[in-house]
């Protein structure tokens, strides 16, 4: 550089070739991918998030020769996605997460932005909810449950988990859909939501398939529908909210993320390794017993869903007034 600030050609040669020396390193390290054990950020250990994690690391560590090593951290989806937002964008430190990912900055402000500091490598697994109700209560059926609403308005009590939990998500697009005025009780998770349905305490209640089939089967609760947009293989017998209300859909997602940035081709092999892993029969099977279907996906198709799923549920948080709490 000159007195002028000028580049001169020797310097704008120097930089030329630092970069393409940049770039063969880069296609380098993504040829030779993986070289040492990647590690998989997932939430504390015993919940949904672990055991996906779990399962999918174990699927994943034999066609890349590597190990793959589930981190287990606390503290809801702040720490495991701050940590994996900040990590090296070499594909040696992901992020396996639900959708708690996008939606909880609906609901406040986080430490991480969903698009723009995470590569989505593959969407995983989804679980719809089942709509259930106290088997003292007058309906068989969607369209019945709408009526009986309509007709009492205030009067019907439906439980609900967690701030911006799937239960309390899918029930309020449920009562925005359908127009009708049910009373939101909140408890501290599904477990607590539903020991209050089957005590009678409330009428109606979403959970997810694991934790409400012993009480369907028991007689105990009545299955109405699955809030999938179609028919879930976990439960055939059941139609869907949508048969009744026209777009209605309402799934919990579990995606595989990397820092973004991540070169593609890296990206590209992490998402052939997760197919490859959910397509095992030995994988597929442990996941259906515990009410939960496998969604292998690109990772423009990720990105495509969550991007839709912020807009659509968006507006409902917002309608509601759901904070985090």
């Amino acid at each position: 550089m000159n007195g002028g600030g000028h580049v001169t050609k020797t310097g704008s040669a120097l930089i030329a070739a630092a970069a393409i020396l940049a770039g063969l390193v880069t296609a380098a390290e993504s040829q030779n991918f993986p070289i040492k054990p990647i590690r998989v950020v997932a939430s504390e250990p015993g919940g949904g998030g672990d055991f996906v994690a779990r399962l999918i690391a174990q699927g994943m560590s034999g066609g890349l020769g590597q190990q793959v090593l589930v981190d287990n951290r606390g503290g809801s989806v702040i720490i495991p996605a701050e940590i994996v937002a900040k990590a090296p964008a070499d594909g040696y430190t992901l992020l396996l997460i639900g959708s708690t990912l996008w939606i909880e900055p609906l609901m406040r402000k986080t430490p991480y932005d969903p698009v723009r500091d995470f590569a989505p490598v593959s969407w995983v697994v989804g679980s719809p909810n089942i709509l259930v109700v106290h088997p003292s209560l007058p309906v068989k059926s969607v369209k019945d449950l709408v009526a009986l609403a309509q007709a009492q308005p205030g009067e019907l009590n439906h439980s609900v988990g967690i701030a911006g939990s799937s239960s309390q998500l899918a029930s309020q697009l449920f009562k925005a859909m359908a127009g009708i005025n049910m009373v939101s009780i909140p408890y501290k998770g599904i477990g607590p939501a539903l020991t209050a349905l089957v005590a009678g305490q409330v009428q109606v209640s979403f959970a997810n398939p694991s934790a409400v089939s012993p009480h369907l089967k028991s007689g105990r609760l009545r299955a109405l529908a699955v809030t999938s947009a179609q028919s879930s293989g976990l439960f055939p017998d059941l139609p869907t909210v949508a048969a009744t209300l026209a777009g209605y859909e309402s799934v919990s997602m579990f995606g595989m993320f990397a820092p973004a940035r991540t070169p593609t081709p890296i990206v590209d092999r992490l998402n052939q390794e997760i197919s490859r892993a959910l397509g095992t029969v030995e994988i597929k099977e442990k996941f259906i017993a515990a009410g939960i279907e496998t969604v292998a996906s690109s990772p423009e198709r990720l990105a495509a869903a969550i991007k839709s799923e912020m807009a659509r549920m968006g507006k409902v948080i917002r309608d509601a007034g759901i904070r985090a709490e």
